[in-house]
């Protein structure tokens, strides 16, 4: 019987918020925010961002949905969707630590500070606060699925381009998306990073 495989997500967008313009002058990538999910509908992602949709400063731990929230209030949002293959012992360890965080969500604050950090290639700590690629990059770090070699306070989103077994499944505009199309069948033809 072969063995199960298993699998994550890294969905990067780019929604038009004035946040998400700002963000695009502290890195040269054209997709500022990520999100890590398990779920191949994009219905269930998990990141720092926005709390409350029509408040930029109410951010912490989320779950987003690609189809709601800010996206949905953006329709001109674009998305690269990524899927990663994993180990068992990853993935069981990146859903154990994502429950965590939702668990405690309360705890947690965006890190806008932090930003600054980056700007300035200076790292800025605060204890409960994270923006979106500081986050990802910490759990894909913690189980050993990339390592960049940074200081998670100092990590982009363009740094976690670098990982190497990631499958390009759909880029382009998320209103164009079909909802209930399985990945393989999302793929764009214009697939270039």
């Amino acid at each position: 019987m072969p063995e199960q495989s298993y699998c994550i997500y890294l969905v990067f967008s780019k929604t038009g918020t004035w946040l998400s313009r700002a963000l695009k002058y502290f890195q040269p990538s054209k997709y500022v925010h990520t999100s890590i999910g398990f779920d191949e509908t994009f219905n269930e992602m998990y990141s720092f961002g926005r709390i409350n949709p029509k408040n930029p400063f109410s951010g912490g731990f989320v779950k987003e949905s690609l189809y709601e929230g800010v996206y949905k209030n953006n329709p001109s949002s674009e998305c690269q969707i990524f899927k990663v293959p994993v180990t068992l012992e990853q993935y069981e360890g990146l859903k154990k630590d994502i429950e965590y965080f939702h668990s405690t969500r309360d705890r947690y604050r965006y890190n806008f500070i932090g930003l600054f950090g980056v700007l300035f290639n200076r790292p800025i700590h605060r204890k409960n606060h994270y923006f979106c690629s500081q986050f990802v990059y910490i759990l894909l770090k913690k189980h050993h699925i990339l390592d960049v070699g940074k200081q998670p306070e100092l990590v982009q989103t363009i740094d976690l381009f670098e990982l190497k077994n990631k499958i390009l499944i759909y880029e382009g505009l998320i209103v164009d998306m079909e909802r209930k199309a399985p990945p393989s069948s999302l793929i764009n033809i214009n697939n270039s990073l």
